[in-house]
């Protein structure tokens, strides 16, 4: 499989990373289900692999950590810190008391005694960047963490956590992880660019648009065990107008997909993997069988005339339902 820089920290990934958010009981409570995933994206050449402490409130990365066991240097292993692991207001945000809590229980559930990449989940508007890029700082100086990033950043923020950084001559977050789809545009009008323009690699989050651009919610019905029926307000699937839409969207990209010999994964992986500013795509499947259609989408390149039947669907910079931008 390709590996790209990211951004400016020298470590190398896969272009196809896996995201553990259903590893637990938010997607797959059978821990050898998500063992053999692991293994699978081992063997497919996947060495980027992406959890965060929040996801099922660290089972998800108590998981990865059992599966890595015994090989956790073949990888690059990264996780967050900032969304609310309790009803403690104490428990959550980028303070730097949290910040280094957090990352030491994130190194036990992990099994490991650093992380290549520790990531900001979002903003934390309660509290002083400086703070927090003091106490990345120090976890980075303490060999704790190798490089730091952000997620779901503006570029104004990014501007301003870069600023402070070098002003300092703290480390400067070297990623940022957006959500990014055919049907998610937002970020190319500045957060893409400004991450092209700064060596910011970027690492994107639901290329898939959480499951509609795999054709899975095409039917109208929508099966008990999918996380469209248990967070159907995330999915669309309580806003008629825009499930309409969607799928009206998916049968016209779908029909970009079969012209070109492609299936609707390949053409969405391979549409956001065409960017250049795109360093790797998460994939997040909750079954190995998931895994299995979705590992068919590594390094399939897009000819321009694909790429510019795609933005005749969804133009440029254009997200279809805004609540997708995060």
């Amino acid at each position: 499989m390709e590996h790209r820089r990211l951004g400016a920290s020298g470590i190398e990934v896969s272009t196809l990373g896996l995201g553990t958010m259903m590893f637990g009981r938010w997607g797959n409570p059978d821990e050898q289900e998500c063992r053999r995933m692991v293994d699978m994206a081992i063997d497919a050449g996947l060495t980027f692999f992406d959890t965060a402490d929040i996801y099922d409130f660290g089972t998800s990365e108590e998981f990865l950590g059992r599966a890595l066991a015994g090989r956790r240097d073949r990888v690059v292993l990264a996780t967050k810190v900032g969304n609310a692991m309790s009803e403690d207001p104490a428990e959550r945000g980028l303070s730097r008391r949290w910040i280094v809590r957090s990352c030491e229980a994130s190194l036990r559930r992990l099994g490991t005694d650093h992380l290549d990449l520790y990531q900001m989940h979002r903003p934390d508007p309660d509290t002083p960047i400086d703070e927090s890029l003091q106490a990345f700082d120090e976890l980075v100086r303490s060999g704790k963490v190798r490089a730091i990033g952000t997620s779901t950043f503006s570029t104004a923020q990014l501007a301003e956590a870069r600023s402070a950084s070098e002003r300092r001559d703290w480390v400067v977050p070297c990623s940022e992880q957006p959500p990014y789809s055919i049907l998610v545009r937002a970020v190319e009008k500045e957060v893409l660019p400004w991450c092209g323009e700064h060596d910011v690699g970027v690492v994107v989050w639901a290329p898939l648009n959480g499951g509609w651009l795999t054709g899975k919610y095409q039917s109208q019905v929508v099966e008990d065990d999918s996380r469209a029926a248990r967070e159907p307000d995330h999915f669309d699937h309580r806003d008629a107008a825009i499930r309409a839409e969607k799928r009206a969207l998916v049968d016209r990209l779908a029909a970009i997909a079969d012209g070109a010999g492609l299936t609707l994964i390949q053409l969405a992986l391979g549409f956001v993997l065409a960017n250049p500013v795109v360093t790797s795509a998460l994939i997040g499947p909750r079954t190995p069988d998931q895994l299995t259609s979705l590992l068919t989408g590594a390094d399939v390149p897009l000819r321009a005339d694909v790429v510019a039947a795609v933005d005749d669907v969804v133009a440029p910079g254009v997200t279809v339902n805004p609540v997708d931008n995060g």
